[in-house]
């Protein structure tokens, strides 16, 4: 039987093969080059800011030079042309429209996050981790001469390179990258130049011994009715405890600014009433990240009050002016709220904390599936199923919040529909 070859189709095959495998390599390279150039800057900065963070803690009279780093933090930002910048929303917005970053935003954002540590604002470190990384991206697509559609992709790679050196994670860091900026619609196309990135970032990391943060779950509570009934309540309570947590954060923003005009006076302000309430309280639990009660919480301590007071430094900090993230306030939110209410319900308060740290970290960026890998390489994968039931219940309650206010949500949370709205 004769067999008749279509030559056309065979070539047509030939030449979107070839066209596959030069995209390929054309983004392991690009994908590889930023993953570097972030991992390298990603661990300066990390190590910047723990040296920051220790010489607060042999010499806490140091925060009373917040006045004099709030004004620094101005001034740089000023010189810089930055004071109009939108921060991480800007990042975000570069992802979703190709736009350039501003080369100046990566030391200005360096300089004010460890300024922030340093003097005890109430900070994250993600924020700088976003913006450094979009930065960076944006620097290698304009030097390469990329168009817009793949300024966007290297752009989300800079955001999981750093996101990667700074916290260990680079499967929830590319996953993180390519869900936040439309919630609903995964940007598929830029998996490969995420997770090469976030890998080439983390193996500087390892190579240099920086250790992956991670915390050791004590008790991991056998999965039944009663435990998953307990996990669901307490992502539900994390949903709303999210949705208040975005709006103080937003509303103090706007309400600092339309009060306060004058930037300087405004940090000046701001300063005064975090040494004020750090006095108050008589202790500094609730200055600079808070890594310390974090791993308490997960351990199963923690004081009933310490997530609403972290909720107040964090939004007075960084209402005011200064400079950091909202991320691992989130951490110590969830974390000690979680770790309260589980001993009110029944469950270990170490895998409450767990769970409210990551539920409550969902339920602020609306990213479910980074949510879920973030439980996974920060507790392991033991009791999984748990973990991504709470992110479920977390996402889908907390509704159209959100951290960010360039976040789109392109898809309903609730049904098939499309929406194309921004964070309410």
């Amino acid at each position: 039987m004769d067999i008749k070859i279509n030559t056309d189709a065979v070539r047509v095959a030939l030449l979107r093969s070839v066209s596959y495998v030069k995209f390929f390599f054309k983004w392991i390279w690009a994908a590889a080059l930023t993953g570097a150039i972030g991992g390298y800057i990603g661990m300066f900065f990390h190590k910047s800011v723990a040296i920051a963070t220790t010489i607060r803690g042999l010499a806490p009279q140091i925060m009373w030079f917040m006045p004099l780093a709030g004004v620094i933090i101005i001034t740089v930002y000023k010189l810089a042309g930055l004071m109009g910048n939108k921060g991480t929303d800007a990042i975000i917005e570069s992802a979703q429209s190709g736009g350039r970053v501003p080369v100046l935003l990566a030391p200005a954002i360096f300089i004010g996050t460890v300024l922030t540590h340093l003097v005890g604002g109430s900070a994250g470190r993600e924020g700088a981790a976003l913006q450094l990384g979009g930065c960076i991206g944006s620097s290698v697509g304009r030097v390469f001469g990329m168009n817009k559609e793949d300024i966007k992709t290297i752009v989300m790679c800079g955001m999981s390179a750093v996101f990667t050196a700074l916290f260990g994670t680079p499967i929830t860091a590319s996953f993180f990258a390519m869900e936040v900026i439309s919630v609903g619609k995964m940007e598929y196309h830029a998996i490969i130049p995420c997770l090469i990135s976030a890998a080439a970032a983390y193996a500087i990391t390892i190579f240099y011994n920086i250790p992956p943060t991670h915390f050791n779950l004590e008790t991991i509570p056998i999965m039944n009715l009663l435990s998953m009934a307990q996990v669901a309540l307490l992502a539900a309570l994390c949903a709303v405890l999210g949705t208040l947590f975005c709006l103080i954060m937003h509303r103090t923003g706007h309400l600092a600014k339309r009060i306060i005009k004058n930037d300087y006076i405004r940090i000046l302000v701001g300063s005064a009433v975090i040494l004020g309430i750090t006095m108050l309280v008589g202790c500094y639990d609730y200055n600079g990240a808070g890594v310390g009660i974090i791993s308490q919480a997960v351990a199963g301590e923690a004081k009933p009050y310490a997530f609403a007071l972290k909720i107040l430094f964090t939004a007075v900090t960084l209402s005011c002016g200064f400079k950091g993230g909202e991320i691992v306030p989130t951490f110590f939110i969830g974390s000690t709220f979680g770790c309260v209410v589980a001993s009110l319900i029944g469950l270990d308060p170490g895998f409450g904390a767990a769970v409210g740290m990551t539920a409550l970290f969902c339920s602020v960026v609306n990213c479910p599936v980074a949510s879920v890998f973030l439980s996974v390489e920060l507790f392991g994968a033991e009791g999984i199923l748990m973990f991504a039931v709470a992110c479920g219940i977390s996402y889908m309650l907390s509704g159209y919040s959100g951290l960010y206010g360039s976040q789109k949500f392109v898809y309903s949370k609730f049904k098939d529909k499309y929406l194309n709205i921004t964070t309410k």
